[in-house]
């Protein structure tokens, strides 16, 4: 009987086992990998944040037409929209079978949305309001159409009729969003005027949230050397069209954008279609550097953003059709991570996605993404991992910093390299006054405001503690040093050291002319020139001070204005070096035509000795950086542009006395010297490129010959 027991709890406890497992396992078959990214951009890899639960769409049947107690498959085809109302009902625009279909949040069939009375042709957007109004953008039919919850039309939004429309405007509806005051927000095809905005009437108020048109360097030197009649001619250069738009329960409007540009693809806007999103110049849409040698030639490498969803708690979650990745930020447009992939050519895995064109979320942030080549919706779940990340970011974004470490603990807990759990336990501690914990995780985090805002409290404190000696040490040490000079004065010491014997070494004297040409450039430059003052050694000495400065720089300035990712010695050398040389070399050439009188010799000394005060600057500007913070960042880019605008008299002033020129004479000099920079570096790089070929190609000759 005691066995018989000691079995039965054995195998209760294997139940329990099994069954506190099974999120793990499930979490463990997924296909695709998590990342995220570091303050430096690197990838870190992390357990799933979502993991697929099934998949619908798939067993879709209409009535036999010959028999009518018999149903045949009629599966989705090219479907290019996906909406959940807050009923949890599904959605989808079947494209290519010209219906909505409306399914339950177990994906099981209600009904098709057909419109008899009207037909619809090829819908590609599908909105459903709170009350149950149905807004499809029925894109063939070029219109969009209001129904009620029955399915029966109640309104057509054809083309607006405004003078304030272009004649040139297609209106091709592409994805439609309606707000809270019963305001359309349409997305048409090519519309790079942004979103047609109607009123629930149909009349036209505006185009909304329009992108910004993207000029490269050459654009812009196009327009300042053509004439009008000229760039007129050109291709017109136009913003980039809104691909979709959605809303969320508090009113933001996100609209996202393929294309070539590489900022702005996610936007949120208020009401005043003004972007809210802090960090919207940097780059959406994640993905893996390696991921680009996949994709074919001629092919933009940017992410094309094709849809946007906003889950319960307000993040933001992407859907990237070129590289088939899901992107997850936070209400702030703060990366979270992002998972996914394309699916294996000829073979189908579930969570891993072949064509992805639209998403959305429902009330338990399960997330649903549609495939326009599978035809399915593949639906995901949150898994433990992406649950404490979900609660930790609300905590921390609500404010409630304090209430959030526990769960960023936690987070941290199952994976220490997770950035924006750092980044909550920094504010956390800031928050408790902990400044010097603060200080160090966001060092670690990669946040250089919450560094400098911590280490000001640090500093105050530090102050605020030692004010009365040092107030006392300054006052009485200056009464000190006035009363030593006065006793001093006539002394028979500071007789000597006046009279000191100086430096007769020329190797020293060429060294201190360095520093007299920063009190008199006009007469040190002509010196050079004209009485051979300055050697090569000196020269040499004071490039290897640069170079030291530079790297001085880079190891010891401070956190808060240190912005290097990473301090490559030999990069840095090879950058300095190559182009102070190509710059000597190009002034010389240039100054050898242009009726210049300097050697070669005094175009490198004159030119080494213009760098001077990135020595005598930046070195001091790095040691005092460490006890200033961001609100001092004026002080600190003032002198750092002094030093760099010093350096640039200098060297104008070099070119204009050591080769006897006037002042417009130096300014061509310059121009030409830089033209011809950038001359040497094309020829270099195009050098460069057909060795390795010659070097490819006798290699591969040499491997055959061996072979054969």
């Amino acid at each position: 009987m005691k066995i018989r027991c000691n079995r039965w709890k054995l195998l209760l406890s294997l139940i329990i086992l099994c069954t506190a497992l099974l999120p793990a396992t499930a979490e463990a078959g997924v296909k695709y990998s998590t990342f995220t990214k570091d303050s430096n951009g690197n990838l870190i890899w992390l357990q799933p944040a979502y993991y697929p639960i099934g998949v619908i769409g798939q067993d879709l049947s209409v009535p036999d037409p010959g028999n009518s107690a018999q149903r045949i498959k009629s599966p989705l085809q090219t479907p290019k929209d996906i909406f959940i109302d807050p009923h949890n009902d599904i959605y989808i625009a079947d494209t290519g079978n010209n219906r909505i279909v409306h399914m339950n949040e177990q994906g099981q069939l209600i009904r098709y949305i057909t419109v008899p009375e009207s037909p619809l042709l090829k819908p590609e957007g599908v909105f459903v309001t709170v009350e149950g109004d149905i807004y499809i953008a029925d894109t063939g039919n070029k219109r969009v159409i209001k129904l009620d919850k029955t399915g029966k039309l109640q309104q057509e939004y054809k083309r607006p009729d405004s003078r304030y429309i272009p004649d040139t405007f297609v209106y091709d509806p592409s994805k439609v969003m309606v707000d809270e005051r019963g305001f359309l927000y349409v997305a048409v095809h090519g519309g790079y005027e942004g979103l047609v905005l109607l009123d629930g009437s149909g009349k036209f108020q505006g185009f909304f949230g329009a992108n910004k048109t993207v000029l490269s360097a050459l654009d812009a030197l196009k327009r300042w050397l053509y004439t009008k009649e000229m760039y007129a001619n050109e291709i017109a250069k136009k913003p980039e069209t809104i691909n979709s738009v959605a809303t969320d329960k508090n009113g933001y409007i996100y609209t996202v954008t393929g294309g070539t540009i590489k900022t702005d693809q996610l936007k949120k806007l208020n009401i005043k279609g003004e972007n809210l999103l802090r960090s919207s110049q940097k780059e959406f849409g994640e993905y893996r550097p390696m991921d680009t040698a996949l994709l074919q030639a001629n092919v933009v490498t940017m992410p094309q953003l094709i849809d946007v969803a906003v889950d319960q708690n307000g993040n933001m979650i992407v859907v990237d059709q070129q590289y088939k990745y899901i992107s997850h930020y936070d209400s702030s447009g703060n990366l979270l991570y992002f998972w996914g992939g394309p699916s294996a050519v000829g073979s189908s895995q579930v969570g891993l996605i072949k064509s992805p064109v639209a998403l959305d979320v429902n009330s338990r942030n399960e997330l649903f993404v549609l495939d326009d080549q599978e035809n399915i919706v593949q639906v995901f779940r949150l898994s433990e991992f992406g649950e404490k990340v979900n609660q930790a970011n609300l905590q921390t974004l609500a404010g409630y910093y304090e209430a959030s470490e526990k769960p960023w603990q936690d987070v941290l807990r199952m994976n220490a390299q997770f950035t924006p759990a750092i980044l909550g336990l920094a504010k956390a501690a800031y928050k408790k006054e902990n400044f010097e914990s603060a200080e160090k995780l966001f060092k670690e985090a990669g946040d250089h405001e919450g560094y400098s805002d911590s280490f000001w409290q640090i500093r105050m404190r530090w102050f605020q503690k030692n004010f009365s000696w040092i107030a006392s040490i300054v006052f009485f040490g200056t009464i000190a040093l006035v009363v030593l000079d006065r006793l001093t004065a006539k002394s028979r010491f500071r007789l000597k050291w006046k009279n000191r014997p100086r430096w007769k070494w020329s190797f020293i004297l060429h060294l201190k002319h360095a520093l007299y040409i920063l009190k008199h450039p006009v007469d040190g430059f002509t010196a050079v020139r004209y009485e051979g003052k300055g050697s090569y050694a000196a020269a040499l000495l004071i490039m290897i001070g640069v170079y030291g400065a530079l790297l001085f720089k880079e190891f010891f300035t401070s956190f808060s204005f240190n912005m290097a990712v990473r301090v490559d010695v030999y990069s840095i050398f090879t950058q300095f070096f190559i182009v102070w040389i190509t710059w000597i070399i190009a002034n010389y050439l240039v100054s050898s035509i242009y009726r210049g009188e300097g050697r070669f010799r005094d175009i490198l000394i004159g030119s080494a000795y213009a760098l001077v005060p990135y020595i005598i600057i930046g070195v001091p500007l790095a040691l005092i950086s460490n006890v200033m913070t961001l609100s001092e960042s004026s002080i600190y880019n003032f002198i750092a542009n002094a030093m760099l605008v010093w350096i640039g008299l200098l060297m104008f002033w070099k070119i204009q006395w050591v080769h006897n020129y006037s002042v417009g004479e130096t300014v061509m000099n310059v121009f030409l010297t830089l033209c011809t920079m950038l001359v040497i570096g094309v020829l270099i790089f195009i050098t460069a490129g057909l060795t390795n070929d010659l070097a490819s190609l006798f290699y591969e000759m040499f491997q055959e010959v061996l072979l054969r």
